[in-house]
């Protein structure tokens, strides 16, 4: 019980609390538990990079411990800041924090007879189901699992980070190729916290988590591609009546039905992917633990994502988008977590998604701003070379 009440809280309570900060800095109308969810995930391995990585390079002993610490401090106040703001919002009137009031219209009532989206939302989770079912219980070894996993054991059993080679046992010095990427480390950290092993968390907590969570970031992406109020000739909205094809909630929310459609074929695609060793949706769902696993499935479609909202022409020239801004710095540090080389494949296509909205918004401002958002990436690249140099002489 005291492993299952550690692993809500760390998982779930903190992140949630932690992603009410960007979520006071953007509009109501894109405020979401589901926002909140991802952004405190972000922002969570964000501080844990702020934690974990000094510590692998200049702290000598007991490193992870010594990140632990840190790492739990800088947690607990950034969830303590986001409680507070949604008190503050609370107490002072203003929208709040995690619901918004998106679309037109006044409201209508729910449909009492099943409808075909609520079928197909049906199928979905059962395709869901499936996955979480088939990646807990009939868990894919790879030999990979004798570097990552072991290393999380290392720093669950030992205290220390990229000092012991997980191979023989023996010391070691510092681990250039591997010693920024401190995903592992994060899970080494939640094991301990919960007091179970880490070949457990990573085989079976973790998969029940990230993998719901990349789903859910599929689902806020299909949300702003497919959640719109449709428009008139007139630019007003149209009444839920006059188009079958919308299906409206009692809270005004106009959802298209190809919403869980799209949620159903990135399901699909998931489960049949595996056409090779090397398919984003191998790694997805037979590597889920690995943080170049994380990387391909949840921080490479955390980018469009972010993009969308921030293009949004309601949201881009309003100084309330600043959570999204937030938001991008977070996900570009939570690729050094995943994985050194995704530092620089996300900072490429950040390059090659802002030329081309630049040129099609004509608004030359966003290269500055996004190349802003990229100065995380670039500190760690520049330590990153220079410890490899280091190295090497």
């Amino acid at each position: 019980m005291t492993a299952v009440i550690s692993f809500i809280f760390w998982l779930a309570v903190i992140p949630f609390c932690i992603g009410l900060i960007p979520a006071n800095f953007i509009p109501p109308e894109k405020r979401s538990p589901g926002f909140a969810a991802l952004a405190g995930y972000f922002g969570m391995w964000a501080l844990f990079e702020v934690s974990a990585v000094p510590a692998v390079l200049w702290v000598e002993y007991n490193n992870f411990r010594t990140a632990s610490v840190l790492f739990s401090a800088l947690s607990l106040l950034s969830a303590a800041a986001g409680i507070w703001l949604l008190y503050r919002n609370g107490k002072a009137g203003k929208p709040g924090l995690l619901t918004g009031k998106q679309g037109t219209g006044s409201g209508f009532r729910r449909k009492k007879k099943i409808s075909a989206a609520d079928i197909e939302w049906l199928l979905f989770f059962v395709l869901l189901g499936f996955q979480l079912y088939k990646a807990a219980a009939f868990a894919s070894f790879d030999g990979d699992d004798a570097y990552y996993v072991v290393e999380s054991l290392i720093a669950q059993e030992a205290g220390v980070m990229y000092r012991i080679l997980p191979l023989t046992g023996g010391s070691t010095g510092l681990d250039v190729r591997h010693a920024m990427a401190v995903f592992p480390m994060w899970t080494a950290f939640v094991s301990v916290r919960a007091g179970v092993h880490a070949t457990i968390v990573s085989h079976v907590v973790m998969p029940l988590v990230l993998i719901p969570l990349t789903y859910l970031l599929y689902y806020e992406i299909g949300r702003t591609l497919f959640g719109k109020a449709p428009k008139d000739s007139a630019g007003e909205a149209v009444q839920a009546e006059r188009k079958p094809g919308i299906t409206a909630r009692a809270d005004g929310v106009f959802h298209r039905e190809n919403l869980p459609v799209f949620m159903i074929m990135m399901a699909m695609f998931q489960i049949f992917g595996n056409v090779s060793i090397y398919t984003n949706e191998t790694f997805f769902l037979t590597r889920t633990w690995q943080g170049k696993a994380l990387a391909g499935a949840l921080v490479i479609p955390a980018l469009f994502w972010v993009f969308l909202q921030i293009y949004d022409k309601g949201v881009r020239n309003r100084r309330t988008a600043a959570g999204f801004w937030m938001l991008l710095v977070c996900i570009h540090m939570t690729a050094g977590v995943c994985s050194s080389i995704a530092v620089f494949l996300v900072c490429i296509l950040d390059a090659l998604m802002t030329f081309c909205l630049a040129v099609a918004e004509r608004d030359w401002k966003i290269l500055f701003k996004v190349g802003a958002a990229c100065i995380p990436n670039v500190i760690y690249m520049a330590v990153y070379v220079f410890m490899a140099y280091s190295y090497l002489l």
